[in-house]
Formats: structure tokens, C-alpha cells, sequence
């Protein structure tokens, strides 16, 4: 008779499980794993707006957004009605948010059809944004939304940023969610004809 180890492999799983206890934590680990990622896709879909999101208004309805914003006093979305507005959902902490700051900017002050309001979507003290603005100016409004009740006008955010183009009957025309550049939303513009 051969005392030679057996490899585990051969042994039926019961007996493997109570000899490698390894296994048996990476079986649990792969649960675990599986639940995460359940939780993750109960998350995605919540926030994508099939449970529990405001809704949208419906084709063809204007959109109704008016908040005090840091330094241009209160903006209310209908008195831009005859111009196109970009919603733009930012944060301090978010790159490709800052990244895309000067060409929002720059399409601000350039275009007299288009106006822009950044929607600060962060836990900040005004003093704190007014600091970080400092570093990083820019000609348009500013407002900090609650982010635990922010405007029902739109979707909770899904990710940062998340830009919104309204047309000038005030209606969703286009939504970028990720960074986007002066020139994407000047082509959906000028491609409407409005």
C-alpha cells in the first residue's frame, strides 16, 4: 500500500471541502462576490431611473428649474425660454468634471443662443465653493443642490458629469452622461436648426 498524498482534486467535493478549507473560502468568497454584484446591479438600475427616480418630463414638456445660485442670485430656467441652456452636474472632486470647465465657459460667453448653469452635486459649504471657484472661474451661474433632494427637474445623477441640453422651448433635447466638449454640444445645436 502506497502512503503517497492523494491529490485533493480526486477526493469527492464533501471530503475536499472538510480537507481544504481554502476552498471552501473561496466558495464563500464567491458568494459573497455574487451578492455584491447583485447589490451593484440593484444600484445601477435604481439610479438609472426604473425604481424609485423622479420622472422626467414628458416629450414635449417644459422643463421647471428654478434655485438660488452663488453669485448670479436666482436662476430660473423659464426666463431662458427662445435660448438653448446646458444643465451641467459637476463637482469639485470629479477630473473630467474640471477638465471640461473652460470649454463650458468658453461656449457661455461665446455664444449668445446658449447659456450654461453648473449644478455643484456635492456635500460643499458655499465658502468652500467660492474658494475652489477662485482657482477655477467661470462666467456661469452656480448652484449647489442638495444631493440627497436634488432638482426633480432631472434625473439623479448616474455619474459625474452629467450634461444636460435644453432647447429652447425648454424641453430635453440631448444628455451626455461623461465628459463633453464645446464642439459636441455646438454641433447639436447648430443640427437642429433652431
Amino acid at each position: 500500500m502506497s502512503l503517497l498524498p492523494l491529490p485533493l482534486s480526486s477526493l469527492p467535493s464533501a471530503a475536499r471541502s472538510d480537507l481544504d478549507p481554502q476552498g471552501d473560502a473561496a466558495r464563500r468568497g464567491g458568494v459573497a462576490r455574487g451578492l455584491l454584484l447583485a447589490a451593484g446591479l440593484a444600484l445601477a438600475t435604481w439610479t438609472a431611473g426604473a425604481v424609485g427616480a423622479p420622472p422626467l418630463p414628458e416629450d414635449g414638456a417644459a422643463i421647471e428649474l428654478a434655485l438660488p445660485t452663488l453669485e448670479h442670485g436666482e436662476y430660473d430656467i423659464g426666463d431662458a425660454r427662445g435660448r438653448w441652456v446646458v444643465v451641467n452636474y459637476w463637482a469639485t472632486w470629479c477630473a473630467p468634471c474640471r477638465k471640461e470647465m473652460p470649454e463650458l465657459d468658453a461656449l457661455h460667453r461665446e455664444r449668445e443662443d446658449v447659456e450654461v448653469l453648473g449644478l455643484a452635486f456635492e456635500e460643499i459649504e458655499p465658502a468652500d465653493m467660492r474658494d475652489f471657484l477662485a482657482g477655477r472661474p467661470v462666467s456661469y451661474p452656480i448652484a449647489i443642490v442638495d444631493v440627497y433632494a436634488p432638482p426633480a427637474a432631472f434625473e439623479v445623477p448616474r455619474g459625474m458629469p452629467m450634461t444636460y441640453l435644453i432647447d429652447p422651448q425648454g424641453r430635453i433635447a440631448h444628455r451626455w452622461l461623461g465628459p463633453v466638449t464645446q464642439a459636441e454640444i455646438e454641433a447639436r445645436v447648430d443640427a437642429s436648426g433652431d
